[in-house]
């Protein structure tokens, strides 16, 4: 799939990868890689956040759908800029409180300076017993 991190912190992940290798019949974006690619630049970012954590919890996507906007035609972006500082509190409360948390989390994919993509997923963690 040829994925790179182009910027990634608390705040946001930003991936990039390459037409060639998720390209379909069409010469645009296969649906596949960018759902895939989209669902990574989400769970990266909850990766990055839950690394702050005494002991990292198993995380795992427990839903997820995309809405294709518009077709692409060359390299293009998946971005994740995670959740408000109030919800993602909720969501360690949960972790600590059950050993189990569910947070909702967006990621768009960019090319050509428009959003072809918008992933909606639910992310599920499970403190290790």
């Amino acid at each position: 799939m040829g994925v790179r991190v182009i910027d990634v912190n608390r705040r946001r992940v930003v991936l990039r990868a390459p037409l060639g290798p998720n390209i379909n019949h069409q010469s645009t974006l296969f649906g596949g890689s960018a759902a895939a690619i989209a669902t990574l630049a989400a769970w990266s970012w909850l990766w990055v956040r839950t690394a702050e954590l005494p002991s990292r919890p198993r995380l795992v996507v427990r839903s997820s759908a995309i809405e294709y906007l518009a077709p692409v035609e060359g390299d293009f972006e998946a971005i994740c800029e995670g959740t408000e500082d109030e919800e993602y509190a909720r969501f360690l409360i949960g972790l600590e409180r059950k050993g189990k948390a569910r947070i909702d989390l967006r990621a768009r994919l960019e090319w050509n300076g428009i959003v072809a993509a918008d992933l909606r997923g639910v992310f599920v963690a499970l403190r290790e017993a």
